[in-house]
């Protein structure tokens, strides 16, 4: 008999597996239960397909869409291993050959959805039939904690039974912790042995923006990829046939994809989609989960998913191929507010809306973080990321500015610790920017000593404040429907002066750039940069906080471009103030000089008029 190895680059023409791969196909093998986790593209469905030749006989594939059986069947007819799809879409011919083959021991996998799966006229056509192998795909569909609860999924606990002595394997691509002990528990699994990959996918780049002049800025983000694949995921179905149509008049090849459409148009956009003759989808969540195509080099989400889950999946769905995928979100308030609106008017019983609401609350959170998105999904997961900057994130490649506002941070916490009981963030914020709303008068809270205590900012920073103060545990936050701020254990270090608080320095309206090209564009003395980063890292180092308080990577750059030698140019540098030049400034204006004093006679650059050294011989 063949070893798994053998059978590997036979079939599949591979000489090496991916991670987890091998050690779960063994334990299977072995005739272990298995919950296996892995992230897209980790090659979750040879861990059931290549057991299925070492054995012999059938193995039985749980799958919740047609398109999902057909890519995978088709996939293996062609690979030379018998298989089939037992669905609502068959001809008379095809069940008669799949129960030939039934019979005859030929079927080596056979693929069905769940509703089907539990009729006990199909389980009694098994009777006869050698199962060796269970295997239920997107198994996170069986919690209700998951992202895509399906009520079916959970009759499928029938199978340990029917089947006591078939090792059983569950697979999926998010499950948090809920989720996977859920799984556990409804399949009744014993014996188990769980894989948990690295839920980390190092070739995505994720990236969340404002959704202002969103249309324009579609339309420039795919004039950036004008001959890649990608999808554009949205909340409606309209807002799909709309930014198609716009794209279109634009000169791109988009399409629309919804569950309003007739199934014979859906599969034609799919099928022009996954043969290139279609660049852009924009797609409700109906699509995408058959969807094997692994050269797709962006996803857009232009309204916030419902989920982490969903969001995740969705846009693992990009660089498949492990080449480099991007991931954008448009994000505003108002795309929070609409989404929560849809959730709460749901009938599916307040334990799910509940959880639906939750769920949001985490997916807004993740957009209005200002650390590290691969870090805020890895955790989300269960999976911690050891690095400080993953380099492929806006948070990592552009972070927002942090200073110590620590008196910010009381003037907050003092209005909090006043309130009469406990109210959301857009009450709080309203106490604190001096509104004269019916509720305040109301509530008589233009009375408190905090009213109006927090100008000269805007409602909208009290709101990124207030949640970065959440995200750093000196504010609590209770509630899913209502959510209210409340105070934490750490509130009174901030009041009694115990700790130092760093928040995002506040964005100036009006702000504008120089003109002419972005620092990404122009280039700058690399070895100059070089060593602007490692004084950086050293002045971080000693007063004990991350590089980019000191300066960004842009102004370190610009610096490298411009090579300011006196005060006054080196406070033109973007990010630079008057007190981190006061403080950094002479450190940093040393280093270039004494880089540009040491530099070859052939290589020095000439000085600017008015700069040190110009008409110098």
């Amino acid at each position: 008999m063949d070893s798994i190895d053998d059978l590997l680059k036979k079939y599949w023409g591979y000489s090496s597996f991916l991670p987890h791969q091998k050690e779960i196909i063994a334990s299977v093998i072995e005739g272990n239960d298995i919950l296996a986790v892995m992230a897209t593209g980790g090659g979750k469905s040879l861990c059931y397909q290549l057991p299925a030749l070492w054995f012999g006989d059938l193995t039985l594939v749980i799958s919740p869409l047609i398109s999902l059986m057909k890519d995978q069947v088709d996939d293996l007819n062609a690979r030379g291993i018998p298989a089939a799809a037992y669905t609502s879409a068959m001809q008379y011919g095809e069940r008669g050959a799949i129960e030939t083959g039934l019979k005859n021991n030929t079927l080596r996998l056979l693929f069905i959805s769940p509703e089907r799966c539990v009729q006990p006229h199909f389980l009694d056509s098994l009777g006869d039939s050698r199962v060796r192998l269970v295997a239920i795909d997107e198994a996170h569909c069986i919690s209700e904690w998951g992202h895509d609860f399906r009520p079916e999924y959970r009759q499928l606990a029938v199978l340990k039974k029917q089947f006591p002595d078939t090792p059983l394997i569950a697979l999926t691509a998010t499950a948090i912790p809920q989720v996977r002990h859920d799984i556990r528990q409804q399949l009744g699994l014993s014996g188990l042995r769980e894989f948990i990959g690295s839920f980390n996918r190092r070739n995505l780049q994720y990236r969340v923006i404002p959704k202002k002049n969103s249309l324009v800025t579609l339309a420039g983000i795919a004039g950036q990829h004008r001959h890649d694949s990608g999808i554009v995921y949205c909340l409606s179905k309209k807002e799909t046939e709309e930014l198609a149509e716009d794209l279109r008049r634009r000169g791109y090849h988009a399409l629309a994809y919804h569950a309003g459409l007739s199934k014979p148009v859906r599969e034609k956009v799919q099928d022009d989609f996954i043969h290139d003759n279609v660049n852009i989808i924009c797609a409700t969540v109906a699509f995408g989960m058959g969807i094997d195509k692994p050269d797709i080099r962006y996803v857009i989400h232009y309204d916030i998913p419902k989920s982490i889950e969903s969001y995740y999946q969705e846009t693992g769905r990009a660089g498949r191929d492990g080449l480099p995928g991007e991931c954008i979100l448009f994000y505003s308030r108002a795309d929070v507010a609409r989404v929560r609106a849809l959730l709460e008017s749901d009938r599916s019983g307040e334990r799910h809306t509940l959880l639906a609401v939750r769920k949001l609350q985490d997916m807004t959170d993740y957009c209005e973080s200002t650390t590290c998105r691969r870090r805020y999904l890895l955790r989300y997961f269960g999976e911690e990321y050891p690095e400080t900057n993953c380099g492929s994130c806006d948070n990592c490649d552009n972070p927002r500015e942090l200073a110590d506002a620590t008196e910010t941070a009381r003037t907050i916490i003092e209005c909090i610790r006043q309130l009469p009981s406990h109210f959301g963030v857009e009450l709080i914020t309203d106490v604190l920017t001096g509104s004269k709303s019916a509720k305040i008068r109301s509530y008589q809270l233009d009375t408190l000593p905090s009213y109006n205590s927090g100008k000269p900012y805007s409602k909208q920073q009290f709101r990124t404040w207030i949640h970065e103060l959440i995200r750093q545990d000196y504010l609590s936050r209770e509630g899913d429907i209502y959510p209210v701020i409340g105070l934490s254990e750490k509130s009174m270090t901030v009041l009694n002066g115990q700790t130092r608080v760093m928040l995002s320095v506040p964005e100036h309206r009006g702000q504008k750039s120089a003109p002419g090209k972005s620092d990404e564009t122009v280039p700058c003395d690399e070895k100059l940069f070089l060593l602007l980063k490692n004084l950086r890292k050293s002045i971080a180092d000693r007063e004990n906080v991350p590089p980019y308080v000191i300066f960004h990577d842009r102004s370190l750059r610009e610096m490298a471009r411009v090579q300011p030698r006196d005060n006054g140019s080196f406070r033109n540098i973007g990010g630079v103030g008057d007190h981190k030049l006061e403080k950094y400034g002479p450190a940093f204006i040393e280093t270039i000089r004494a880089f540009h004093d040491n530099r070859e006679p052939d290589q020095r650059e000439p000085a600017t008029p008015g700069q040190p050294g110009a008409g110098t011989p």
